[in-house]
């Protein structure tokens, strides 16, 4: 048999030890989740604004050229 099912002491040491790690390694991946959830965030904001760009750009062009068929059909 094992140490850790004849001895108590030894059964908690051992456990108290798996806890420590199990927690460094939970700290560990929440630290990862939280830079993957900024990144996201960063990144949304970044497609928002070359969406916004985007559509203003193709609204000029547009605009332009209604203009342009307007004053040659009036010309």
């Amino acid at each position: 048999m094992s140490v850790e099912k004849e001895n108590l002491e030894a059964h908690v040491e051992l456990c108290r030890q798996r806890y420590e790690t199990l927690e460094r390694r939970l700290s560990n991946i929440e630290g990862k989740v939280e830079n993957i959830h900024n990144e996201v965030a960063n990144g949304n904001k970044s497609m928002v604004k070359v969406i916004i760009g985007s559509t203003g750009t193709i609204v000029a062009g547009l605009l332009s050229t209604i203009v342009i068929l307007l004053l040659n059909f009036n010309g």
